[in-house]
């Protein structure tokens, strides 16, 4: 049995560690669920497979294709719903594409590999600073609100409550239980007045809960 290691295999584990740092540490810094030590082991792991894949005997494709069906395992566990909204999204598709950059060494493209690690993080960058010029301007979102009573009449006041304040409304859906009525609203506005339609809601008695 051969015990050889390969110095190709070596630098293709040592540049996949950098590109899962470089990209793991932006995901640190903004607390996200997978962070610097996952994004690097999932790279690793992703180089690792491909390698194996590479050189076992008989070897074909299917260890590198299911290297993708085990990564969507991984990317669905961060994955959640928080309310009305999902989050986890953009994290799940950074655990895709490190996967991919991890695999991408594996075959002994280090050069692409930076090259679309350097992309995958100005890309983190460019639309975290999007995002936020976006936010100063018009946006969207689901507001679910329970009353107190079951009165019908509750919902329109609600909603010439918040057109009054500047925000444009549209009711998705309306349902009643144990006496609540319960409605989920589409809410479009600047944010400055969709915080400020938060701290106005909580201030109404007719509302039981919101989020």
């Amino acid at each position: 049995m051969d015990f050889t290691i390969e110095l190709e295999d070596m630098v293709a584990m040592v540049v996949s560690m950098i590109c899962g740092g470089i990209i793991g540490f932006e995901r640190e810094y903004r607390s996200k669920s997978a962070g610097f030590r996952t994004i690097i082991l999932i790279s690793l792991g992703s180089t690792i497979f491909t390698i194996v894949s590479r050189h076992g005997a008989g070897a074909d494709d299917r260890i590198s294709a299911n290297i993708i069906t085990g990564i969507g395992f991984i990317g669905a566990g961060v994955i959640f719903k928080d309310g009305v909204t999902v989050r986890g999204l953009t994290t799940a598709a950074v655990i895709w594409t490190s996967a991919a950059i991890g695999m991408t060494t594996g075959i002994g493209y280090h050069a692409l590999a930076l090259a679309l690690t350097l992309i995958t993080l100005s890309m983190l960058l460019l639309v975290t600073r999007i995002e936020k010029l976006i936010a100063k301007m018009q946006k969207e979102k689901l507001l679910s609100v329970t009353f107190q009573s079951s009165e019908f009449s509750q919902l329109t006041e609600l909603e010439q409550f918040l057109k009054s304040g500047g925000l444009l409304v549209e009711r998705n859906e309306v349902s009643k239980n144990n006496n609540h009525l319960s409605a989920i609203f589409r809410i479009s506005g600047k944010k400055k007045l969709l915080v400020e339609m938060k701290e106005k809601l909580a201030q109404r008695e007719e509302i039981l809960s919101f989020i």
